[in-house]
């Protein structure tokens, strides 16, 4: 089996946790569906797992953090910068926040953070490598 990255989240609502990863692009896997959980695809290597605070509390005793807080951002790779806004407005339409840090726009780099309805921060960014400057490096 290949590398994979299968990322949990807790979510107060499983079917308005899955509505708002589908309008950004997700699929759903029936197959790891239930009512305490969905599978959500974003390609063959990386899935979400949607899961009731109910579940999740099974996994770990670990505190789920207040959906103001934020330990950590998944970035999502998107084919343009029109792709990035167009995630931006459906996260806005469908429950979650567009623009919970002021948009980037580094010319070879565009990125826009957007929240989840859970708080969960989630990355659209759109990267042109053979663009980047020379010399430049992450801050």
């Amino acid at each position: 089996m290949s590398k994979k990255i299968f990322v949990s989240l807790p979510v107060t609502d499983v079917k308005a946790s899955m509505a708002f990863y589908e309008s950004l692009g997700f699929k759903n896997n029936p197959r790891f569906t239930s009512e305490a959980a969905a599978g959500m695809v974003w390609s063959e290597d990386i899935n979400f797992m949607l899961l009731s605070r109910e579940k999740w509390q099974t996994m770990t005793t670990r505190p789920i953090p207040p959906s103001t807080s934020s330990e950590v951002m998944l970035a999502l790779s998107l084919d343009s910068r029109d792709a990035v806004d167009s995630m931006a407005t459906a996260a806005a339409a469908n429950g979650g926040t567009a623009d919970i840090n002021p948009i980037e726009d580094h010319g070879f780099m565009y990125t826009r953070d957007l929240a989840d309805p859970d708080g969960h921060a989630v990355g659209a960014m759109w990267m042109d490598v053979s663009a980047m400057p020379s010399g430049d490096k992450a801050d």
